[in-house]
């Protein structure tokens, strides 16, 4: 009992004492000692480690932000599948829960409340609706259940498919604990799932290629062919960026052009030819673009690795990076003579200290992924009061390619199309 309790009165203090005298001091001992010393549990479910994400997706976009990836339902409307897990309770009792989330409409005050969600425990929905109140993250409080020793399946279940975000799950029997914050969530992540306090070191590599849609992966492979040892590491577990099954914009690019007319053949080897933009996912060939990678013996492939931190020497030049592995919260340092910021944003450039500029309006891009679609019929779609209200005119006017590919104009095709509107 003494051992269980914490209690201070250790039993070299009891040493000498017999009778009914010892066993009045061992009991009063403990009866003080237990309340504030015996802690109870606490769990910390992290929701990218989720053994089955259903039709939710990991998000790594604001990593830096957040702390850790996140998983995002975005249904288009639709709600999502849930994403369950299951976790082990080493003592029944009743335990206070928090999800870590945000109404992530609540920065522009826009009303309604399209990231709601609930969390269910052994399949019974809490009365809170997660995602509902909050412009920032922050550990949103569910009440209280009543949970076994031993397995208990939680599940996130999404209501409205418009995006409700979930970083974390927190259940904690000790009726004085409150979740940490800031650099002690952070200390305390490690913590909780086990983490060295240093990351782990990658291996030392000729080029260091952050970032795989198109630029990442062409170079990589260029690099590879002329015989030096690359690291190609992707935030996500597909390649192709904006080419990829997971955003589907269209390659139609001219590639061999100009001068170089061979400069681009690297990238024919694995660029999609999907018909329209966006397209179905199968369009965009993932696979093959994995694999012309794999055949390359001097790349290694790192995928899900999230590029956090950057690091310099004297001279400002930078001799490693550092990738979160983005399902076990696990770091690792990649050390290099080189290294090529394919990111899209120039974030490592960011990490090492570089000198940029954001451009706060008119830098909105070309948008294939916005389509306006005509049908025969009315179709049903839920009310979306937070939404911009936009028209074609919003956005930019695609400009097709000049390019010529066997005496044909190629290029991007003016998509003047648009399927729906969000704040984002």
């Amino acid at each position: 009992m003494l051992e269980r309790c914490g209690c201070w009165l250790g039993r070299n203090f009891l040493t000498g004492v017999d009778g009914f005298m010892k066993r009045f001091l061992l009991a009063t001992a403990c009866l003080l000692a237990a309340a504030p010393l015996c802690r109870g549990e606490t769990l910390f479910v992290e929701a990218e480690t989720f053994e089955d994400i259903g039709g939710w997706s990991l998000d790594t976009a604001f990593t830096q932000i957040v702390g850790s990836p996140y998983l995002l339902a975005h249904g288009l409307g639709k709600p999502c599948a849930d994403a369950t897990t299951t976790i082990d309770v080493p003592a029944a009792g009743k335990y206070r829960v928090w999800a870590r989330t945000k109404d992530w409409v609540a920065h522009w005050k826009a009303p309604g409340t399209p990231g709601r969600f609930q969390v269910l425990v052994d399949g019974k929905p809490l009365t809170t609706e997660f995602g509902t109140v909050g412009a920032d993250w922050h550990w949103q409080p569910g009440g209280e259940v009543e949970l076994p020793a031993g397995k208990v399946k939680l599940a996130l279940h999404d209501l409205t498919g418009f995006d409700g975000r979930c970083d974390a799950i927190l259940l904690s029997s000790d009726a004085g604990f409150q979740p940490p914050t800031g650099k002690a969530l952070a200390t305390a992540r490690k913590k909780w799932l086990g983490l060295p306090d240093q990351p782990e070191v990658a291996g030392e590599y000729d080029l260091v290629v952050v970032g795989g849609g198109y630029a990442g992966i062409a170079t990589a492979v260029s690099a590879a062919r002329q015989s030096l040892k690359v690291a190609l590491v992707q935030d996500r577990f597909v390649l192709g960026g904006n080419g990829s099954s997971e955003v589907r914009v269209w390659a139609q690019g001219g590639t061999l052009r100009g001068k170089y007319p061979h400069l681009g053949e690297i990238v024919e080897e694995f660029a999609d030819h999907a018909p329209d933009s966006p397209a179905a996912a199968e369009h965009f060939a993932d696979a093959r673009k994995e694999a012309v990678v794999r055949r390359e013996k001097n790349i290694s492939l790192f995928l899900g690795h999230f590029a956090q931190a950057a690091e310099t020497d004297a001279e400002g030049k930078i001799t490693s990076v550092t990738a979160l592995e983005v399902r076990t919260g696990r770091e690792r340092v990649f050390r290099g003579k080189l290294f090529c910021d394919c990111t899209g944003h120039g974030v490592v450039g960011a990490l090492a200290g570089a000198a940029y500029r954001i451009e706060p309006q008119g830098r909105m891009g070309m948008s294939n992924m916005w389509y306006w679609q005509h049908e025969a019929e009315p179709q049903d779609w839920p009310a979306t009061p937070w939404a911009l209200d936009l028209e074609v005119g919003d956005f930019p006017n695609t400009v097709k390619s000049r390019s010529k590919i066997g005496g044909n104009g190629s290029g991007n095709r003016a998509s003047t199309r648009i399927q729906s509107t969000s704040w984002s």
